[in-house]
């Protein structure tokens, strides 16, 4: 009888398949893919070289794997999860969806997430009301306060860039109320954080950070009030029932999130992601968020050792994979120390030092990065 793999060697067989420098901490920036990915790609060039008669149909196949891996992960039924060619354009068709009412985003947002809202506005469609201003965690009081019976939905990002902040979506739903609509910029936790995705009514998450599956693909996932509400206007000839008729005239669009498609995607796109999802799933996103948020915790503890300022949030649950440190006027010169050590960040202006753990990370070079940090605090 077959004996299960116990968890340890499943990470085992995970860790195993990915190759990044021990020095990498920038995941919030890309994921380097695992050579899962990488080889999957290049059998997905090799069908396309050879060019038999089912080629076509074996590349495209992979988009399905995409949707029902993305769909298993994010909790959404299939047919309420599409594709598209990254965050950013996926937050443009929900925008562009939206054609009156006030849009609340964070005036601290990565821009991806302000200028779908900003365009629309200007587009004279619904209108956006920054609230915050850069570093302000948007908390369901911030929400709230912002808030008037002119709001129709609310855009925020459910780990934020600049901090590691990890969004309270189940508050945020409570203050907005089940009738506006909640909008989810998943890119920076998704694939590590395990949070009640369907708590949104748009899901955007692209596959190129903490999933680790490369540019140019990102799942949307729609709630039925979504559908509803959010007009496939940006959308294109494979979002229409009947598409394949090319009789001249524009078709319905579908019926489920598969409206929101523009055209053919690539399939090694849609292959990179379905492989590095399914890879996701044989640990357990639960399993990856334990050990990240354990890499984060003791990268805390070292620069706190070190006497450096952390300005992520300390407490477990509302921090993912992100720890900035604080470093006033010597960021640039901590960032090029940190390269010359091996160590790859982010620097975020002149007084800030982001770093970005996965499940992978090396435990031994936490303490090197605090150590190089600490020399210009």
């Amino acid at each position: 009888m077959a004996i299960d793999p116990t968890p340890d060697e499943l990470f085992a067989t995970y860790e195993s398949a990915f190759s990044e420098l021990p020095g990498f901490l920038n995941f919030a920036s890309y994921g380097p893919p695992s050579t899962k990915v990488r080889d999957h790609v290049a059998h997905l060039m090799g069908i396309a070289g050879e060019a038999g008669p089912d080629a076509v149909e074996l590349l495209f196949a992979e988009e399905v794997r995409a949707r029902e891996a993305f769909s298993r992960l994010s909790g959404f039924p299939l047919d309420q999860v599409g594709l598209t060619g990254s965050t950013s354009l996926g937050l443009f068709q929900v925008a562009f969806g939206l054609s009156r009412g006030t849009v609340l985003v964070s005036a601290g947002e990565f821009p991806s997430n302000t200028y779908p809202w900003l365009r629309n506005s200007e587009a004279g469609r619904a209108r956006v009301e920054l609230i915050g201003e850069p570093g302000t965690q948007v908390t369901p009081d911030v929400v709230a306060r912002g808030l008037t019976a002119d709001t129709v939905a609310v855009s925020v990002s459910a780990v934020d860039f600049r901090t590691g902040y990890v969004a309270d979506l189940a508050g945020i739903r409570e203050v907005i109320g089940p009738d506006r609509l909640l909008v989810v910029d998943g890119i920076q936790g998704f694939g590590v954080a395990d949070l009640e995705w369907t708590l949104a009514d748009a899901l955007i998450a692209g596959a190129q950070k903490w999933v680790r599956g490369g540019w140019g693909m990102a799942g949307l996932a729609v709630s039925e009030q979504g559908l509803e509400r959010i007009e496939p206007l940006l959308t294109g000839w494979t979002g229409g029932a009947g598409a394949h008729r090319y009789n001249g005239e524009g078709p319905p669009p579908l019926p489920g999130a598969g409206r929101f498609s523009v055209s053919n995607l690539s399939p090694y796109a849609t292959g990179s992601f379905a492989e590095a999802l399914e890879l996701v799933e044989t640990v357990g996103v639960q399993a990856l968020q334990g050990l990240v948020a354990t890499h984060a915790g003791a990268l805390i503890d070292h620069l706190d050792a070190a006497g450096v300022t952390v300005l992520s949030p300390r407490e477990r649950d509302r921090r993912a994979g992100i720890v900035v440190a604080g470093v006033p006027g010597r960021a640039a010169e901590a960032r090029e120390a940190l390269a010359a050590a091996g160590i790859t960040v982010t620097r975020h202006g002149e007084d800030r030092i982001r770093f970005a753990v996965h499940a992978t990370t090396r435990s031994e070079v936490l303490g090197e990065a605090a150590a190089v940090v600490a020399a210009f605090t």
